[in-house]
């Protein structure tokens, strides 16, 4: 059975781009969820110290998962620090963990858009790490305070795309 590691750019326990992780994850069949929440990456700790634990920890998570579902909000027209910080640090865990890895994009954000700009910097972001990044259908929840109750996707049509890509990241993984 394959298994997918969760990412959400956004530390808030209850923000809408982790519910719709968890929405995600639950329509995938499982998910573990990874903790982004690592140092500010600064190459003199790196000389000074090594790669921190909690880095490896999570390359580790990606290297080991089938599929990786992100969950971008959008700051400023774009992904979260805390999501580049990620990507920097995990970048230096030797062994290319991203390489050829199933990759589900999707976002919620408070805007009518839901974090179009976010994911188009984000499949630019990961580009380098020569990930498998679907390209669809895109999951981009607008409104998201209107479009989640007790957790929960309500809406019809962001329920279907999210469903779809899902579908097509179960393929992706072998599953």
């Amino acid at each position: 059975m394959s298994t997918a590691l969760g990412l959400c750019g956004s530390l808030r326990a209850a923000s809408f781009n982790r519910q719709l992780m968890q929405e995600a994850g639950r329509m995938f069949g499982g998910l573990t969820e990874g903790d982004l929440r690592l140092p500010l990456y600064d190459g003199d700790l790196e000389a000074e110290k090594g790669i921190p634990t909690e880095v490896t920890t999570l390359a580790d998570k990606i290297a080991g998962a089938s599929a990786v579902i992100i969950a971008t909000p959008e700051y400023n027209k774009a992904p979260s620090g805390v999501f580049k910080n990620a990507l920097d640090w995990v970048s230096r865990v030797p062994g290319g963990v991203w390489k050829d890895k199933p990759v589900a994009l999707m976002s919620a954000t408070a805007g009518r858009a839901g974090g179009e700009r976010a994911q188009f910097a984000l499949r630019l972001w990961m580009m380098p790490f020569g990930a498998d990044v679907l390209t669809g259908p895109e999951v981009l929840v607008g409104q998201a305070q209107d479009q989640f109750r007790d957790g929960r996707l309500i809406n019809e049509i962001n329920l279907k795309m999210l469903e779809q890509l899902m579908d097509n990241l179960r393929v992706k993984a072998g599953s």
